[in-house]
């Protein structure tokens, strides 16, 4: 089973444009950019070599799928990773912004 890491802390940094999940006094992200069409282009996805293969990666795009299905955004999965992890979890797929397949 993969921790979903729900008590750690996740982050929106707009200021920095990216979601941030702290884990360890480590920090994995997911850059984002939105659009005027309340699109969010989820554009990179970096976990820390320490938190490499602990589940951290699928965590945090689970908590980046929430917070835009939440705010009403539709997705756009540009980082091959998150296209992966909705592939995978086809639940999501609705939430995808017109035009985007995966």
């Amino acid at each position: 089973m993969t921790n979903d890491y729900s008590n750690n802390s996740f982050v929106v940094n707009d200021e920095k444009k990216r979601f941030e999940l702290s884990i360890d006094n480590h920090i994995a992200f997911i850059e984002f950019i939105i659009n005027n069409e309340k699109i969010i282009f989820l554009t990179h996805t970096e976990v820390p070599q320490e938190l490499e293969g602990k589940g951290v990666g699928s965590a945090i795009v689970a908590k980046a799928l929430n917070y835009s299905k939440e705010n009403n955004y539709t997705v756009a999965p540009l980082c091959p990773f998150i296209s992966k992890y909705i592939k995978k979890h086809p639940e999501w797929q609705n939430i995808l912004a017109k035009g985007y397949h995966v």
